[in-house]
């Protein structure tokens, strides 16, 4: 009886949640240059991570130093919260021209497209957070990828004899600047997904003339 009990009330998760975990059973690859990377921003209503919503998503993937620019994912999402301050930095308007998706299907795309994939973001916390928030609105659980984040990844790469000069926290703007990255498309999700990666590949060239390319040298917070 006790068995029926569980079973009645084990929890049925959607076809696509299900895929998503399904990815991580595949045997991980052991080598940074053969593991497929995505790097990923959102530009949001605001900061809360309870009352502001995911307005785009944008992401491209990576093996190696081969950026897959055409297979990228670009996602505009219906606005069921508005902010008219945020619209002065990304220009997403509640109506317009762009064609939008619900946030259901928003979760979908995004969850196909990032499989098991090691995710790069610029203060990854941020990103990771409001795409876990809405993921629990869906009755859905956290996301299950290892992340790298840019702005803590740079720090670590420079060199000692520098450390004392550095700042607490890089905007992407700096890190632009300091690894000379045009900013295009900048506070677009798609751009700065885009900057992201090229951010996060000059690091790596900078780690790997010191031979630092351990996972645990890149996944350790």
């Amino acid at each position: 009886m006790i068995f029926n009990w569980f079973r009645k009330n084990k929890k049925e998760y959607p076809d696509f949640w299900i895929d998503y975990l399904d990815s991580f059973k595949a045997p991980k690859k052991d080598k940074v240059d053969t593991t497929r990377f995505v790097a990923f921003d959102t530009e949001t209503t605001g900061f809360d991570k309870k009352n502001d919503r995911i307005l785009s998503i944008g992401a491209v993937s990576f093996v190696g130093k081969s950026i897959q620019v055409k297979e990228s994912l670009e996602l505009y999402l219906e606005q069921e919260v508005f902010n008219p301050e945020s619209v002065k930095i990304h220009g997403i308007m509640k109506k317009g021209s762009l064609e939008k998706v619900t946030e259901l299907e928003a979760i979908k795309l995004f969850l196909a497209y990032i499989k098991d994939a090691v995710l790069i973001a610029h203060h990854a916390y941020f990103d990771k957070t409001m795409v876990n928030e809405m993921l629990l609105r869906h009755g859905l659980g956290k996301l299950k990828n290892e992340f790298v984040d840019t702005g803590y990844l740079f720090n670590k790469s420079k060199h000692i004899i520098y450390r004392e000069s550095l700042k607490e926290h890089y905007t992407l703007d700096d890190l632009c600047k300091e690894l000379n990255v045009p900013k295009v498309d900048r506070h677009t999700a798609n751009g700065d997904a885009l900057i992201t990666a090229i951010i996060f590949l000059k690091i790596l060239s900078r780690l790997d003339k010191r031979k630092s390319l351990e996972w645990d040298y890149l996944l350790k917070a």
